[in-house]
């Protein structure tokens, strides 16, 4: 079952609880006869909720029927927050169990039913809310900017000839809208199956990152059905391609923490041992705009750096401190180079 799919599945889940819930809330404002445990609710609301109850449950079994597997597929331990959507979705089948029990065999609990309720549609919506921003996340991501569109194409096409790619691999139709999808298909389908959405999209990495880490999940045992070499070349291209838009929603999210005490010391004494060594280094014009347009043109356009300067030297360090951090390799010389070429050309109030 894709993302896709669970996402909608699981929203229609969210609506079933909402429904029956607040239902529940209005069948117990009717007087109810505590020796019988009969209700004057009307029994067309009594059905409709008895219904919605049953939906609620076969719903929910038939996404743990297609969920649970995939748990044993996972090569390391799971991310904290499949744990915690491990273990809410345990806790709605317990309660579910809890609450089908005491209709049919302990009625006289019968008046603990809306408390039951409730802590199942707080439940569904911690569940929900775990899961299904994220499948919306990866939706955005392919068409905040365009990763489908010409220009997004034509980046991609050009990112896959240094993406260590074999030579066999049809980079023309790699970098095609259809080819593209197939790899988006593939994220949903394939790769979900032993890896959480969100560990996949958080980070930005460079296209040989890509390509190795793709090879490396494709050739491990995995209960299942595997990934074929042609998948492993368009899913590579698809995290390729969406791969400017990761690193804008990773750029949003360090610039709520770009005031770190920690971070500006860091920076700060990486600065200082930079400028010790930076004299030795042959600096030419030339040749370091075409450094830094080769390398720092991987992760994220060109235009990100005209958009967002650096305000300082310090920041400068840190942004290429950074983008080595998330897998771009560069030589001790060429840090030096692309720093004093930043620091030349886009420096807030120095350009």
């Amino acid at each position: 079952m894709s993302t896709s799919t669970s996402a909608i599945l699981g929203l229609i889940f969210l609506g079933l609880a909402n429904a029956s819930v607040f239902l529940m809330f209005k069948l117990w404002g009717y007087p109810f006869d505590k020796e019988t445990h009969k209700s004057e609710a009307p029994p067309s609301l009594m059905l409709l909720h008895r219904l919605i109850g049953y939906a609620y449950a076969i719903l929910y079994v038939f996404m743990m029927w297609h969920m649970v597997p995939r748990l044993w597929n996972y090569q390391v331990e799971l991310p904290p927050r499949t744990v915690a959507h491990l273990m809410l979705g345990i806790t709605i089948g317990v309660l579910i169990l809890v609450k089908i029990a005491i209709l049919r065999f302990f009625r006289h609990f019968e008046e603990s039913m809306p408390y039951i309720g409730t802590c199942l549609l707080i439940c569904t919506y911690l569940l929900i809310g775990l899961s299904v921003p994220f499948t919306f996340r990866e939706a955005a991501l392919r068409t905040q900017t365009g990763a489908f569109s010409d220009e997004g194409i034509a980046r991609t096409r050009k990112l896959l000839e240094n993406a260590g790619l074999p030579a066999e691999a049809p980079l023309d139709q790699l970098a095609s809208k259809r080819k593209l999808r197939e790899g988006q298909h593939v994220l949903q389908r394939k790769c979900v199956v032993c890896h959480d959405l969100r560990t996949i999209l958080v980070k930005p990495r460079t296209p040989p990152d890509w390509v190795r880490l793709v090879n490396r999940m494709a050739i491990k045992p995995m209960i299942g059905e595997p990934i074929h070499q042609e998948e492993e070349w368009t899913v590579s291209a698809y995290l390729i391609a969406i791969t400017p838009d990761i690193q804008v929603s990773a750029r949003e999210q360090r610039q709520e923490q770009m005031r770190v005490d920690e971070a500006r010391e860091a920076a700060q004494i990486a600065t200082v041992a930079m400028e010790t060594e930076t004299a030795a280094v042959v600096y030419n014009e030339a040749e370091a705009k075409a450094l830094f347009e080769d390398k720092c043109s991987q992760c994220h356009p060109l235009t990100d750096v005209e958009d967002y300067p650096p305000r300082s030297k310090e920041e400068t360090t840190e942004v290429i401190a950074r983008m080595i951090e998330t897998g771009l390799y560069l030589e001790e010389e060429e840090i030096e180079i692309i720093t004093r070429y930043i620091n030349e050309n886009y420096l807030d109030g120095e350009k």
